[in-house]
């Protein structure tokens, strides 16, 4: 028993493995590490958080939010939306839309609602407003008024089923009406979705349009922006800063500014048009502004660099001796500069089309000077809704829509790459 206890207690006295302490020394060393690396990235999250995934969702919720009415007639709201839809409301419901209408006057709501009545028939503000003078005139209101009569009295609009399936419509708190009006669809009274009337179609062409001058825009600053970023990458130093300074120009003048003095060339009696009459090969003006012509001149110079930057750090790291040992093994220079050269840059290809592409996209003040009305591109539409019309959710719909196109051409471009540097490889 003696012996037991002096092997415990030489056992308890020896010290602990050293293994165990590396390994805990190791554990602690990393969670510091990942501490740090958290540290350091926070502030950017945050900062993407706040002033990009924020901003996105909010776009994506007001592009089916329809809370209006129901934040400022929430029992007016409700009894809808138990309503089946035949003859009128029942009385309490409308009891509730009297009441709930007198007290909308205060803090906006009366404002709110008829704006987004106003996107069911342009007739609801001016039937809110009058039967809300009607109400106020009303002297004896109780729980014995009749409020079929007293609404049908001040208004026979009221009477009708119509009126109130209007306002139905914007009992729920989400909708896809923005969406689907994006697309050019709505709802029909039975609640199946089909397109609009033929004259109110609008916005795939409009969709369509933005893809067409983004593409072409995309296309033209590739066909400039190569050859200048090949030229760049392999004169001699001293000569290429110099020309990449008249490349990074634009970005040293106001966007307003480029855009202007595009104006002052083009038109009729601009620049271009005196210098191909002085020159003989028109005899009468053309028309290079205000058009799609003018748009893509404008577009194209702003974008340009855009596209030569990330072809000129690509092209910058290929060395030349590839394409040398191609032409020394017998190969044509243009094959060789085909096949050799060319394979070497899609990076910066697509990362020169992609960027390119997303800033056409979402262009707006470029078309809406220099273009004309058939010209004019999405981003258009969402300042219109926003500035103007203070319609949100329409604005939001056709972001959305936008982003949505962005990103699916985005991940279809993605995979087209990377499969042609898989076959090549």
């Amino acid at each position: 028993m003696g012996k037991a206890m002096s092997a415990n207690q030489t056992a308890t006295m020896s010290p602990a493995r050293p293994g165990g302490n590396l390994k805990a020394q190791l554990r602690r060393a990393e969670r510091l590490r990942k501490l740090k690396a958290i540290g350091l990235v926070a502030p950017l999250a945050l900062f993407l958080i706040v002033v990009f995934v924020v901003p996105i969702g909010n776009m994506l919720w007001r592009s089916v939010d329809n809370t209006e009415l129901d934040s400022v007639m929430p029992l007016t709201a409700e009894g809808l939306r138990h309503w089946d839809g035949s003859g009128l409301p029942d009385e309490a419901t409308l009891a509730a839309f009297a009441a709930e209408l007198r007290d909308s006057r205060q803090g906006g709501g009366l404002g709110r609602i008829s704006r987004r009545l106003n996107y069911e028939d342009s007739r609801y503000r001016s039937l809110l407003m009058n039967t809300l003078r009607g109400l106020l005139a009303v002297d004896a209101v109780g729980p014995d008024t009749d409020w079929v009569a007293t609404l049908t009295e001040i208004d026979p609009a009221w009477g009708e089923t119509e009126t109130w399936l209007g306002i139905q419509r914007t009992a729920p708190t989400t909708t896809d009406r923005y969406l689907l009006a994006s697309l050019d669809l709505e709802r029909s009274a039975d609640g199946e979705i089909q397109r609009v009337a033929e004259r109110d179609r609008l916005y795939l062409s409009v969709f369509q349009r933005t893809l067409v001058i983004a593409g072409g825009v995309t296309l033209i600053c590739l066909a400039l922006g190569f050859p200048l970023a090949y030229l760049l990458a392999t004169l001699p130093a001293k000569t290429s800063n110099m020309l990449m300074i008249l490349v990074l120009l634009p970005f040293w003048t106001s966007l307003l500014v480029r855009t202007a003095a595009w104006i002052i060339l083009l038109q009729s009696n601009g620049l271009v048009n005196q210098s191909l009459l002085f020159t003989g090969l028109i005899d009468s003006p053309l028309q290079l502004v205000f058009n799609r012509i003018g748009v893509f001149f404008a577009m194209v110079h702003i974008l340009l660099p855009f596209m030569v930057l990330p072809l000129y750090s690509v092209m910058k790291g290929i060395s030349p001796s590839y394409q040398r040992a191609a032409v020394s093994l017998g190969a044509h220079p243009f094959a060789a500069f085909w096949q050799v050269y060319v394979p070497q840059t899609i990076s910066g290809v697509a990362a020169g089309t992609i960027l390119v592409f997303i800033m056409a996209l979402g262009y707006y003040i470029t078309p809406a000077l220099v273009g004309g009305p058939a010209d004019q591109m999405v981003s258009y539409y969402v300042a219109y809704y926003t500035n103007t019309t203070n319609n949100w959710g329409m604005a939001a719909a056709l972001g959305s829509l936008l982003l949505v196109v962005t990103l699916l051409l985005y991940l279809v471009y993605h995979r087209l790459v990377n499969r042609k540097q898989l076959i090549r490889s």
